[in-house]
């Protein structure tokens, strides 16, 4: 395979505009500067809880596909994590205080839509939510812990992946799994497409968020 046809280069390529827009929302500045209170973090948690309960319940049914179930392990499995975040955060009735805002639903009715019976649609969802949680996670998770005085893993667990000991490694081997699958040009067009919708609404969720930040100081 030509190197300019790996697909972890094409994928790296069609998403990194939307990557740096979302790395650009105010409200990701507002939290890793430290200027939101502990509620508006706690927000962004809640609705990762979502995003990531459907996602994870799609790398369930596609743990068997013999494309993408090479992809699927339980090291990168946020879901539990992110329950003990919240715990901490808002305290044993976590769940009745917390719902998905309007475009976390649209995120989330995106990925009942392709991730559940088109590997590839699971691929372009699984691909921007786990390394980018790989790449970037520490980062956040060292500015939220210094904004909010968090002790340890407090609050943040969903950064720490104890299974992953070498992310630069994993990555590496996630990449070469991605330049291994055999997918046609036209089934590699779709999946960029929707890579695409996924920055898309990622950065939509960021949006929803700081509009409540914006509201809550009104």
């Amino acid at each position: 395979m030509r190197v300019t046809n790996r697909l972890s280069r094409q994928l790296r390529a069609s998403g990194r505009d939307d990557h740096r827009r979302a790395e650009r929302s105010p409200y990701l500045a507002a939290l890793v500067e430290g200027s939101l209170d502990r509620d508006g973090y706690a927000a962004m948690v809640a609705q990762h809880y979502f995003i990531y309960e459907v996602l994870e319940q799609a790398a369930a049914v596609m743990r068997a596909d013999p494309v993408v179930g090479p992809f699927v392990t339980d090291r990168l499995t946020r879901l539990p994590a992110l329950e003990r975040d919240l715990r901490f955060l808002l305290g044993p009735g976590w769940r009745s205080a917390i719902g998905p805002g309007p475009a976390t639903d649209r995120y989330t009715a995106r990925m009942r839509e392709v991730c559940f019976d088109w590997n590839g649609g699971f691929l372009a969802h699984h691909y921007t939510r786990y390394l980018g949680d790989l790449s970037g996670g520490r980062y956040i998770a060292e500015a939220v812990r210094r904004a909010y005085t968090l002790t340890g893993s407090d609050g943040t667990e969903f950064y720490v992946f104890d299974g992953i000991p070498d992310p630069a490694g994993f990555k590496e081997t996630y990449r070469a799994l991605l330049d291994a699958t055999d997918w046609p040009d036209d089934e590699r067009d779709r999946i960029m497409a929707e890579l695409r919708i996924a920055y898309q609404l990622n950065i939509d969720v960021l949006d929803d968020l700081e509009s409540a930040v914006r509201e809550r100081a009104a």
